[in-house]
């Protein structure tokens, strides 16, 4: 169902603004008084990452009025491969100086730079006087400071989590309009739900474009009034399968709490140990450059990519073991355990992997 516009128009745009967006005013449904709207309007974007890159390119050439962006961090050569609006020359800068100029570049659009980190304690406070917040980081613990600041606050939380080759995109709102049912984070994911950053896994580059720009898309409905908003649905992204799918979300209920869809940020359970028994086969599942840093001794170099290519050939040669995987963090170790235990192999993962297995051996 379409929702009442959330922004009062202004009465009119500068005439720079009116014949920059004119191929928005022509737009049916939108017109000119949406794109007032739209001018009008102010919104949060936590974040000036893998979503955020592209939420901000995206609100910012549509025209909108202010942006305030939320991120402490500065550019590392690793964010490029993904975070489309730095340049090699910002590596070591803020992230926010991006933001800065990418909007300077693209319109009218004002940026309010906010470097504190956001905490149970003081988000809705900072967060306060924006319309709507749009999340693109990439923590749990995160999420749930940002989704109950916009809770206390009643404005709507575009959400969006991307992880390998897949993506999600939804709406939560504590108190949408009369009509409309409420949806919250944790009708999806349950209180203290972990995933792991994507440093840990990785993230194929031009999925952000993708689902930061459904969530720009989202931001723009809810200003506007137009089309329907994903409250109420997940949209759920594969790059692999080229498939862009919806599933239903409601508020859970106490008899029957909502499980989270498929998708890497949650794996299918599998047993740890904290350090491997003599005689156990030991898999090291990341890549050349992070096990040049240092592996167990005596684990085997497998690559995830190589293991999961040809993985019945490696259990196979595997078969009668007791294996342990290892990663960095454990995501990628309990995905070739998963594929390993589905061949026969009586394969577990390394808790923590080598971060956990390093802090576990640090003197207390």
């Amino acid at each position: 169902m379409s929702l009442p516009p959330l922004v009062e128009p202004l009465d009119a745009l500068s005439s720079r603004e009116h014949l920059r967006t004119a191929r928005h005013q022509r737009l049916a449904g939108l017109g000119s008084e949406g794109q007032r709207r739209i001018a009008a309007a102010s919104v949060g974007v936590i974040g000036a990452g893998g979503l955020g890159a592209p939420v901000v390119l995206a609100l910012a050439a549509a025209g909108i009025g202010r942006i305030v962006v939320f991120d402490d961090d500065d550019i590392e050569l690793s964010n490029l491969q993904r975070q489309v609006i730095h340049r090699l020359q910002d590596v070591g800068r803020p992230k926010t100086d991006s933001v800065v100029r990418v909007a300077s570049d693209l319109s009218e659009t004002e940026v309010r730079v906010v470097g504190t980190r956001l905490t149970l304690d003081n988000a809705a406070e900072l967060i306060s006087g924006v319309d709507l917040v749009l999340d693109g980081t990439d923590s749990f613990e995160s999420r749930e400071v940002i989704a109950g600041a916009c809770e206390r606050l009643a404005i709507p939380l575009v959400w969006g989590s991307v992880q390998e080759f897949a993506g999600l995109v939804t709406v939560f709102w504590s108190a949408p309009p009369e009509g409309a049912d409420a949806v919250r984070l944790h009708d999806l994911y349950p209180p203290g739900s972990e995933a792991p950053a994507c440093s840990a896994v990785g993230v194929f580059g031009p999925m952000c474009l993708q689902a930061g720009s459904m969530m720009a898309a989202e931001a723009l409905k809810l200003i506007t009034g137009i089309g329907r908003p994903l409250l109420g649905r997940i949209a759920m992204i594969d790059v692999l399968a080229g498939t862009v799918r919806e599933v239903p979300l409601r508020a859970a209920r106490t008899t029957a709490p909502a499980s989270p869809p498929a998708s890497p940020a949650a794996p299918q359970t599998i047993p740890a140990v904290d350090d491997p028994a003599d005689g156990t086969v030991v898999i090291d599942v990341r890549e050349a450059d992070e096990v040049a840093t240092g592996m167990l001794p005596g684990a085997r170099h497998l690559p995830l990519a190589s293991l999961l290519g040809d993985v019945d050939t490696v259990a196979a040669e595997l078969a009668g073991s007791e294996v342990v995987v290892v990663c960095q963090v454990g995501m990628r170790a309990r995905r070739a355990a998963q594929a390993l235990r589905g061949a026969g192999v009586d394969a577990v993962v390394l808790r923590g992997g080598m971060d956990g297995y390093n802090s576990r051996r640090q003197p207390a």
